[in-house]
């Protein structure tokens, strides 16, 4: 059975979980850029305050959450950026930040482990 098997077999997503079989190079260079991204706590808190707002949120709401200068909170979340975390619309003075599901979806669906799968402890 071919990993894609395994994973279909398995409830589908957009990736199959590791605790079913192990990354190739690629996904595993895609992972660690996104998890790089998430072991800064500045970023893993704006990560949290973006996905959990509900909505687009302006950066002017997100700054006072921070006791770090305005260019380093953009630096941050250049950084969710590039990582595929989040996207952005600038409009006029301001910059709105939202989170991108599919990302979110997939690293969810990256640590999922299956019920049937029985892991050792």
């Amino acid at each position: 059975m071919s990993k894609q098997d395994v994973h279909l077999t398995r409830g589908g997503g957009c990736c199959t979980p590791i605790s079913v079989a192990a990354l190739d190079e690629a996904e595993a260079g895609v992972g660690a850029a996104v998890f790089k991204a998430l072991s800064d706590p500045i970023r893993l808190r704006l990560m949290s305050i973006i996905a959990s707002a509900g909505a687009e949120v302006c950066v002017c709401d997100i700054t006072p959450h921070f006791n770090v200068s305005g260019p380093t909170i953009s630096h941050h979340l250049r950084v969710l950026r590039e990582a595929g975390l989040v996207d952005c619309e600038r409009r006029g003075t301001w910059v709105y930040y939202w989170p991108v599901p599919d990302r979110l979806r997939w690293i969810s669906a990256l640590l999922s482990v299956p019920e049937d799968v029985v892991l050792a402890h």
